[in-house]
């Protein structure tokens, strides 16, 4: 058994593992070129976090979606390449948002350059992704502006909160679809679509994508959690410290606010809405989300998405790209387990 990526996929194919990881590393070469400007500074900047590494979890969904075309056609390199500009653009933004001071186990770029390099790095980023999207076609940038503009929505979303009567987690499962689950979708639907796959499958991977991602985002909050070496480089209730709800802490506060919540949900809850900048309160607070049933419905949930992605993937001929993305399903579950 062999292991495809830094995510940890294990495929049994010897020329599907040669032909992934081909593509990854010409992806890696495609990202150290777009992010190269004639200004040192924008290159030092741009080139930061792609340097820093990275799951690189969505050219590798592209390039397991290509392999029910042709995985060589020239446009699957370039669109994973945008795709992947286009998540670490808005990790610039992300960290200004949330003052992060570290991303992927370095110093993230606003805490090194400042908030407004660190934004506009970003920006450089979107826009040489849009420069190698206008080669792929208009088809290709109506995707990409798509998805852009849902990944902002949830971001919008996110920062508004749910309207009045509407139930938070669901509106959190909304925001996740979009923010997370929206890229994804579009790295299995570029991947396929560029190879030439039929429209059925290009569908199905299309779903699939949303689907897993929003998974993969959800496993991201169990690990915030739950983990004493966060995957992503970030320190272990980043999240909490921030104030950020993630799904931990709204199923939490949905169990104390509601008939059958108990003092110890209260408590837990009325400390989770306190300031944990303090590191002693932060350190009783991820205590007791990890102690917590909580953590565990999160965790069922997390699985729930994982299996619905693998579900969509049922009409796809039997083959080892189909066995390798079912084994991205079972590595996100891992991931929480």
């Amino acid at each position: 058994m062999t292991v495809v990526g830094p995510f940890g996929l294990s495929v049994r194919d010897q020329a599907l593992e040669a032909d992934v990881q081909a593509g990854l590393a010409a992806v890696e070469e495609g990202l150290l070129e777009a992010t190269k400007s004639d200004v040192p500074f924008i290159t030092e900047a741009a080139q930061h976090l792609v340097r820093a590494g990275g799951k690189r979890f969505r050219p590798l969904l592209a390039m397991l979606a290509a392999q029910f075309g042709d995985p060589h056609t020239p446009g699957v390199v370039p669109s994973a390449v945008v795709v992947e500009l286009t998540h670490l653009a808005t990790l610039y933004h992300d960290d200004v948002m949330d003052e992060a001071d570290v991303r992927r186990g370095v110093s993230s770029a606003n805490a090194r350059w400042g908030n407004s390099v660190a934004v506009l790095t970003g920006d450089f980023l979107f826009a040489r992704a849009s420069h190698i999207l206008a080669d792929l076609g208009p088809e290709a940038v109506r995707i990409q502006a798509e998805a852009f503009e849902r990944l902002v929505t949830g971001q919008i979303l996110e920062t508004a909160g749910p309207r009045d009567g509407r139930d938070p987690i669901e509106h959190y499962l909304d925001v996740i679809a979009g923010k997370t689950g929206s890229l994804i979708a579009v790295a299995g639907r570029f991947g396929a679509m560029m190879s030439g796959a039929d429209e059925s499958i290009v569908n199905i991977l299309t779903q699939y994508g949303e689907r897993l991602g929003t998974a993969f985002q959800l496993a991201d909050d169990v690990l915030d959690i739950a983990s004493d070496s966060h995957e992503s480089g970030k320190t272990p209730g980043t999240d909490l410290r921030e104030g950020i709800p993630t799904l931990p802490v709204l199923h939490l506060r949905a169990l104390a606010d509601g008939e059958h919540g108990t003092d110890r949900d209260r408590e837990l809850r009325d400390l989770l809405a306190g300031d944990l900048t303090d590191d002693a309160r932060h350190a009783e607070a991820l205590a007791g989300l990890r102690a917590h049933p909580a953590l565990e419905q999160a965790r069922r949930d997390t699985v729930r998405y994982a299996e619905e992605a693998r579900a969509t993937l049922a009409p796809l001929p039997e083959c080892m790209a189909k066995a390798a993305l079912e084994g991205l399903c079972d590595s996100v579950v891992h991931r929480a387990g």
